[in-house]
């Protein structure tokens, strides 16, 4: 295997090879898998023994459509099929929201899932990447980011809660309130896709709030939480109009015979699935700890499968990867080809306790020597120390921060003076001025939300912050002009997403009642959301043009960090314990009965 590692990542479209080639390379045995998100736990061997005897009958014949899938699921988590769309993977879903409702921009933190960068971008949109810092921890900073919208201008916001590859995690209190200030968007997409692993919160899901707003989706993945990436399922849940608008599009046979048989068994597991992650959520705490002994490995908190791992100084992520596959059958995922990441970082997998051992060995011999004393494996002697392509990728975004190509030409077809951008045009990935004006904190601590264009005055806050009801949709603001000899178009207000009011959810659609969500209290004294004034925003200034007027010089990057000394907002193996100053849940006593299955709004509820 060794000769062709090095071809097997180049040749591949995806971030790593299938397990499937690699097994074809080491004579039908694959590595110890710590790249792919899996549930090690689920399906049980008793479940996959249930599958393999009828598998002839399982391949053999079409499934049923997709809307009797969809049912039995609803039936499952408690959610009405009319705000549910099942689809052949998120990946397919994501595709269908590009396609439907995402118009001319998203917004996206960055590092993420990469099909939130990459899918926009391929079909001609602006996308507006907010930079997540290692200074903090890649914490999301929601009032910064909020801002970065306004003063982008952005259409559509995406978060993913927890965030893939770092596993940040937000309350759910907090994403409620963001989705209330970005109510006049087109769209708000909350990818809770890892969310079912998290133990921060006991309900953090915002699926039923999801339902009551006319511009949110919430998706969610079945691949992941059941072990079972290969059959390709997933599903979202918004308010009937919006997810009834994606259904009509998705084609009648987009679900196969694999996930109709899983969904039809899963409700004779429900107490093997709660262990499962249960499990999941107690090797995650193990190894953190074990990782963390590493000298200069720095481990950030998670909520999700997975740890975000930055290297040693001098660790190059593809030797590491390349090292550890060759010489120890481990796979991991190197995240150099992931825009606002570099090589310096891994994403490890959490997996059993004696792979893991596994894991950590295979390090100490790659990193130290086996002694934890010798050397780190050294830089890559030419090139960058980011992955094949990413140089590239990482140039297209600084110059155009996600608009693509397009962006490009627009600015080269300024350049008939030298050191002059092109002005901007509708579509480009130019920056918008950030005016003042246009955004502004809120008094009571909470989430920036719009101010009216007329009088200056707050027409809506967030949840929790006094205000009665959600905020009404506001006007899009008029951008000051750049400072350019070609004047700054003025933004038209966007057509309404949907030209017919929407429906409010009635009793008839749901199979039971469903308690209304409750008036959501304050921000929590301990965590408030920080005012726009309180903080910068770097992400407009990283990926501002040259302008006359002079800026605030930024602060100067910090020095590498010593071997055995965490990153600033790194943390060390005794504080990665969940997420920063939240209470965890408790590590024994899963809430229900044994044959009870949590619902889609939180695991504390039972079905």
């Amino acid at each position: 295997m060794a000769d062709n590692v090095t071809s097997l990542f180049r040749s591949t479209a995806a971030h790593s090879p299938s397990m499937a080639a690699l097994a074809r390379e080491s004579d039908g045995a694959g590595p110890v898998d710590f790249c792919i998100p899996c549930n090690p736990y689920f399906p049980t061997p008793a479940m996959f023994e249930e599958m393999a005897v009828r598998l002839r009958e399982i391949i053999t014949y079409y499934p049923s459509s997709a809307d009797t899938i969809t049912a039995e699921l609803c039936n499952l988590l408690q959610l009405p099929p009319q705000a549910v769309a099942m689809g052949n993977g998120s990946t397919e879903l994501i595709t269908w929201i590009d396609h439907l409702l995402v118009r001319e921009s998203l917004a996206v933190p960055v590092p993420t899932f990469g099909r939130w960068t990459d899918q926009p971008m391929e079909t001609g949109k602006r996308v507006d990447m907010f930079p997540l810092q290692e200074s903090s921890g890649f914490a999301l900073d929601l009032a910064q980011y909020a801002e970065f919208i306004r003063a982008r201008g952005t259409r559509v916001a995406v978060i993913c809660n927890p965030n893939n590859p770092d596993g940040g995690f937000l309350h759910k209190h907090a994403i409620v309130q963001f989705m209330d200030a970005m109510a006049d968007l087109d769209l708000v997409v909350i990818d809770e896709s890892f969310l079912e692993f998290a133990d921060a919160e006991n309900e953090p899901s915002v699926v039923q709030e999801a339902m009551l707003r006319p511009n949110v989706i919430v998706l969610r993945s079945l691949g992941k939480n059941f072990g079972l990436h290969g059959i390709r399922f997933g599903y979202l849940v918004a308010n009937p109009a919006l997810a009834g608008k994606v259904r009509a599009m998705l084609p009648k046979w987009n679900l196969n015979s694999f996930a109709e048989h899983v969904v039809f068994m899963l409700k004779e597991h429900g107490a093997e699935y709660a262990q499962s992650l249960h499990q999941v959520r107690r090797d995650r705490m193990d190894m953190s700890g074990q990782l963390s002994s590493l000298p200069g490995l720095t481990v950030y908190p998670s909520q999700g499968n997975f740890l975000f791992v930055r290297l040693p100084v001098g660790a190059e992520g593809t030797v590491v990867r390349d090292r550890m596959l060759t010489e120890h059958r481990i796979l991991v995922r190197e995240c150099g080809n992931k825009i606002g990441s570099s090589s310096r970082f891994l994403r490890l997998v959490v997996r059993p306790q004696v792979d893991v051992r596994r894991l950590v060995t295979g390090l100490e011999q790659v990193l130290y020597g086996t002694s934890r004393r010798g050397a780190a494996v050294p830089e890559q002697a030419t090139g960058t120390g980011y992955s094949s392509g990413t140089a590239a990728v990482d140039r297209l975004v600084s110059e155009t921060n996600g608009s693509g190509m397009r962006g490009l030409a627009a600015q080269a077809a300024g350049a008939g003076v030298p050191g002059l951008a092109a002005a901007p045009a509708a579509g480009t990935g130019m920056p918008l001025p950030a005016a003042a004006s246009t955004v502004r904190a809120d008094p009571g601590g909470g989430m920036p939300v719009p101010a009216a264009a007329s009088t200056g005055t707050a027409v809506g806050r967030g949840v929790g912050t006094g205000a009665q009801g959600m905020p009404q949709p506001v006007a899009q603001p008029v951008p000051q002009q750049m400072p350019q000899p070609v004047p700054q178009p003025v933004p038209q207000p966007a057509p309404q997403l949907f030209p017919e009011p929407v429906p409010q959810p009635a009793p008839q659609l749901f199979p039971e009642p469903v308690p209304q969500p409750a008036p959501m209290p304050a921000p929590v004294p301990a965590q408030p959301l920080a005012p726009a004034a309180q903080a910068p925003m770097p992400a407009a200034a990283a990926f501002s043009p040259p302008a006359p007027a002079p800026a605030a010089p930024a602060p100067p990057p910090a020095g590498p960090t010593p071997p055995g000394v965490p990153a600033r907002g790194g943390l060390t193996a005794a504080q990665v314990r969940g997420t920063d100053g939240l209470s965890m849940a408790p590590a024994t006593g899963w809430p229900g009965a044994q044959a009870a299955w949590p619902n889609a709004a939180g695991m504390g509820q039972t079905g």
